[in-house]
């Protein structure tokens, strides 16, 4: 079948009618709902009441939702480290001659196929708890006692704990991501550095890391999206100190524990701040992060 400009509209249009109806419509009425005060987002356009700026102005001198912001960058900041280096380093080892490689990849990226609520209350009632969890028992079973008896869901510690299951839930998925860069590299690179002496660490440096740089910064930019989106785990380890942003517009939005007052037009306001921020630091991180041609 001849392509024509003609048949090659008529095929992607369903899907840009979709995209412009599921995405863009709401992107723009959120955008829009910012500037007003509306009640309720099943609120009629007729009874919306123009704010202009005000609702941004209240949302950064809401003292919940600067927290949030807080512990988002912490997210995005000390998860971020610990997930790259270590997909980085499972991506390294399983592109080597490691025996079984195929299964280790699958066991860790099999809890990207649970749902991420799933493993919130696996790692809060299996691993944390204080009377039989996982650690508990470890650290019980070695001797360790003061470990044994450490406060995983403590106010204190509540934070580190819902980090440490938020890098286990995406170490896998970039894990692949870093996998199938390396993978493309040719072998005659590596072949050529032995020759010539390289160690296994100097070929990590000076080949793999250079020819991942657009891998590199294709995860930065879902790293920061998936941050921002980040809901579930702090639905499940509930508190001031595990407060996020996208909690803030869901509790704005409906009302629940910590946000009684519903205010759609604040809630739109957090969410096109949040948009913001990740158009401002995605641009930032292809702009320092440019991919470049190697040749032998």
């Amino acid at each position: 079948m001849k392509q024509t400009r003609r048949s090659i509209l008529i095929f992607m249009a369903p899907a840009v009618i979709l995209m412009l109806s599921v995405f863009f419509y709401p992107a723009v009425r959120t955008t829009a709902m910012s500037f007003f005060g509306v009640p309720r987002v099943t609120t009629p356009m007729s009874d919306w009441t123009f704010k202009g700026l005000q609702n941004f102005i209240d949302l950064f001198n809401t003292p919940l939702f600067v927290t949030s912001l807080l512990n988002i960058l912490k997210i995005w900041v000390f998860c971020g480290i610990a997930t790259i280096i270590l997909s980085l380093v499972f991506a390294v080892a399983f592109t080597t001659q490691l025996r079984f490689k195929k299964f280790f990849r699958a066991i860790v990226y099999l809890p990207n196929v649970i749902a991420a609520i799933a493993i919130g209350y696996m790692w809060l009632l299996y691993v944390y708890n204080s009377n039989f969890g996982l650690l508990h028992n470890l650290f019980a079973k070695l001797g360790w006692q003061s470990m044994a008896e450490f406060g995983w869901l403590s106010t204190d510690h509540v934070f580190l704990s819902m980090c440490i299951a938020n890098v286990f839930g995406n170490v896998g998925y970039f894990m692949m991501m870093y996998i199938a860069g390396i993978e493309k590299i040719p072998v005659d690179y590596y072949e050529a550095s032995r020759i010539e002496g390289a160690n296994v660490f100097q070929q990590f440096r000076c080949i793999t890391l250079p020819l991942i740089k657009g891998v590199f910064a294709t995860s930065a930019v879902l790293w920061t999206t998936r941050t921002v989106g980040f809901f579930a785990l702090s639905q499940v380890f509930k508190g001031v100190q595990t407060y996020t942003p996208m909690l803030f517009t869901y509790e704005t939005l409906f009302g629940t524990e910590f946000t009684v007052d519903i205010n759609a037009g604040t809630a739109a306001a957090a969410a096109v701040v949040m948009t913001v921020t990740v158009v401002i630091i995605s641009s930032l991180i292809n702009h320092c992060i440019k991919d470049e041609a190697y040749e032998l």
